[in-house]
This record gives structure tokens, C-alpha cells and sequence, in this order.
């Protein structure tokens, strides 16, 4: 490309190899955070612009999937939570500003959405997750949604495995609770 040396041209083509393949699921995970689509999508920009920066530190072959997740994880830490907190105060030493959309051409973001609120849960089922406390909401969505071990999940959101056990199990918990009523006027019986 013009105007790039062979090192940069070289390291955004093992960029695009490694991590754009995870933007889906980047999405996917960022729509959940947030529930707002312009929110996840700023999220998964700020998320691909911070693991471009640091690509260095990717090991080649590793876990690529996780290490964007963590990313994007303590990049909602840092900007999303904060603001919900206190909207009246901005840290500006946090925002960084949104550089040139470099998602793929092959993801598309509304027939995510659709998918996701249209096929896999039902609004009852989205609300009810969505209202679990943050900490087992995350934990539940990265185990039982993305499907990410507990050891991985430890390691993206910097905590032991036990504390990775003990929020699954009291994020499933409070999900069930949610849902009882949910599946009782879905017709499933609760005794059996």
C-alpha cells in the first residue's frame, strides 16, 4: 500500500488475519453490554483501535478471541460504566477519539441484531439478562453465550476461577429466578 513500509503493511495484514474474524462476535458481546447498537458499536471501534495499538504484545496463535474480549471488556470498564455512573462527569484523559471504521465488509451488524433479539432470545429473555447485576451478567453472557472457559474468563477479567464459579453460579441463579414466570406462561412446568 502506498505510503505504509513493508513492517506496517505486514503487521495490518496479521491484524486483519488474527483478529477481524472475532468482529461478530465482538459485536455481539458489546450489543449485549450495552443495549444500544451505536454504544456497541463505538465499543467494538474503540476495542479494534486499542488491539491495533498493542498488537505487539498479541502472541501470534494464541487466544486471539480472548484477548479482544478482555480489551473490550475493560474498555466498557473504563468509559461505559463510568458515564452510566456519573453522566454529568467526563474523564477526558479516557476518551479517546474514534479513528476510521476499519471493520470488515463482511460484517454486518443488523442481521447480528436480528439474529440475536429475533432468534436466540426473546425480549423477555434479553430483559431479564440484561437485568442481572454487571458482574454475573458478564460472566453468564462470556461462559454460557460465547462459550468461553472459566479459565479464560478469569484471565479476561483478571480475577481467580473460584470467584468465575461463584458468579456463574449466582448469575444463573438470578437469570432462573428472572424467568420463572417467563417459562410459566410459556407452559413449562416447573415441577418436572
Amino acid at each position: 500500500m502506498e505510503g505504509m513500509t513493508r513492517e506496517e503493511f505486514q503487521k495490518q495484514e496479521d491484524f486483519n488475519d488474527e483478529m477481524l474474524p472475532h468482529l461478530d462476535a465482538l459485536f455481539n458481546f458489546a450489543l449485549k453490554l450495552t443495549a444500544n447498537s451505536d454504544d456497541a458499536e463505538d465499543l467494538v471501534q474503540d476495542t479494534i483501535v486499542k488491539a491495533y495499538r498493542f498488537f505487539s504484545s498479541y502472541e501470534r496463535g494464541t487466544n486471539a478471541k480472548g484477548w479482544l474480549f478482555r480489551i473490550l471488556k475493560n474498555s466498557y470498564i473504563n468509559n461505559y460504566r463510568k458515564a452510566s455512573k456519573q453522566p454529568q462527569r467526563v474523564d477526558y484523559d479516557e476518551i479517546e477519539p474514534f479513528y476510521e471504521n476499519i471493520r470488515s465488509e463482511q460484517s454486518n451488524t443488523t442481521d447480528m441484531e436480528h439474529t440475536m433479539y429475533g432468534q436466540l432470545m426473546d425480549d423477555d429473555v434479553t430483559g431479564a439478562l440484561s437485568r442481572l447485576p454487571e458482574d454475573f451478567r458478564t460472566v453468564v453472557l462470556l461462559c454460557d453465550i460465547e462459550g468461553f472457559s472459566y479459565e479464560e474468563i478469569a484471565n479476561m477479567l483478571d480475577v481467580p476461577i473460584g470467584t468465575i464459579r461463584s458468579r456463574l453460579h449466582r448469575g444463573r441463579n438470578l437469570l432462573k429466578a428472572e424467568l420463572i414466570e417467563y417459562a410459566t406462561r410459556r407452559g413449562y412446568n416447573r415441577e418436572g
